[in-house]
């Protein structure tokens, strides 16, 4: 059968809202061959690397999963928690807290559940059981604020490769960025507020996003700009001046020169300048995970050490905290607002439905 089909579609079936939060993904355990896997489905993913497809085949395959899955696995163990991946573990936090939450609860037509691009559990797996679920209306919520093509627009490409192989598609919305969303903003000054009422504040405040190759700005990818913008949003937010804060970038890979200024020489030129002290947030990471976990509560702090910094604070992400729980909470009835179920799903209604059904079939037997 070349389409999906739902069995006996009837007028009388109660139609559903899916919600779909999907993060980035991680190996389902720190082992080599866990992480290969999750390399290979990753680096194999066209919107990460755009280079000739044949020249990356043989590089990938060939030299980089030869590699790095053993260096990536000993990194993953440092993190691990016994319920299992960080990203993961409270990925599932926050999606369990929002599906109890009172103005999510009471919609009683929404169906919240979760997704990794790259892993498990997958999107395909998900968008099945909704679709079993019988949903009419699709919302899709990556879980990054900044949009990017190498991330979002993956996403993107993930869920209409699945749904184009459905007979019944649903109305789909995707938001592909909430970068400048007040109540994201709200969230994350109040994350870094919290923590500089249980912690002295530091002489700088650095935000730290997942870096991109600077090719892609110049191909009109709008990250660099989200990412700015989301900074500076929060800075005023908290009362900042310009020169209490700076933006960089992390998790650089390969020759290429990716956006900066890069997050380590920021750190290490900090500590020579004589700033001895700052504290290190990421508002690109809605949930800890390797690249803030390691990179840069690990890496970066003992880097910053070694250079003469004194103080390292790093702010734990969002996470399952309650202001990004309402935050979230926020956005998803933003994009689900006016979807209203009621019309579709009234008794009344499908008996209406119903009756003029049946008298189209009788007048057709006439």
């Amino acid at each position: 059968m070349k389409y999906k089909s739902d069995n006996n579609y009837s007028h009388g079936d109660e139609r559903k809202i899916g919600v779909l939060l999907v993060n980035l993904g991680t190996p389902d355990e720190p082992t080599t061959s866990a992480v290969r896997k999750y390399l290979s489905e990753f680096l194999s993913d066209p919107r990460i690397v755009e280079i000739p497809k044949i020249i990356w085949w043989l590089i990938l395959n060939l030299i980089i999963l030869n590699i790095r899955p053993k260096k990536s696995r000993d990194l993953y163990k440092k993190i691990w928690l016994k319920e299992g991946s960080p990203l993961l573990v409270i990925s599932n936090k926050i999606v369990e807290k929002i599906k109890i939450s009172k103005n999510i609860s009471d919609q009683k037509s929404v169906i919240l559940d979760l997704a990794m691009r790259y892993g498990n559990p997958s999107i395909n797996s998900a968008l099945e059981n909704f679709k079993e679920q019988n949903i009419n209306k699709l919302s899709i919520v990556p879980m990054f604020p900044q949009y990017s093509a190498a991330t979002t627009a993956s996403i993107f490409d993930k869920v209409t490769e699945e749904i184009k192989k459905w007979r019944n598609i649903p109305d789909i919305r995707f938001l592909s960025t909430y970068h400048d969303n007040s109540h994201y903003i709200a969230a994350c000054a109040d994350r870094i507020s919290n923590f500089w009422k249980n912690q002295e504040k530091s002489k700088k405040l650095v935000f730290s996003f997942h870096g991109l190759p600077q090719v892609n700005l110049h191909k009109g990818d709008p990250y660099y700009c989200y990412c700015q913008k989301t900074a500076k949003m929060i800075a005023l937010e908290l009362g900042l001046t310009d020169e209490e804060y700076v933006v960089t970038f992390q998790s650089r890979f390969g020759k290429q020169v990716w956006l900066q200024p890069y997050t380590d020489e920021t750190l290490e030129n900090l500590a020579k300048e004589g700033i001895d002290s700052v504290d290190v947030f990421c508002p690109g990471f809605l949930c800890d995970c390797l690249e803030t976990l390691e990179e840069i509560n690990m890496q970066s702090r003992e880097n910053y050490i070694s250079c003469g910094g004194k103080s390292f604070n790093y702010i734990p992400a969002l996470n399952d905290f309650e202001k990004n729980i309402e935050a979230m909470e926020k956005i998803i009835l933003g994009e689900i607002s006016n979807w209203d179920n009621e019309e579709i799903n009234s008794s009344d209604n499908l008996e209406d439905t119903k009756k003029s059904f049946d008298k189209q079939k009788y007048n057709k037997k006439a």
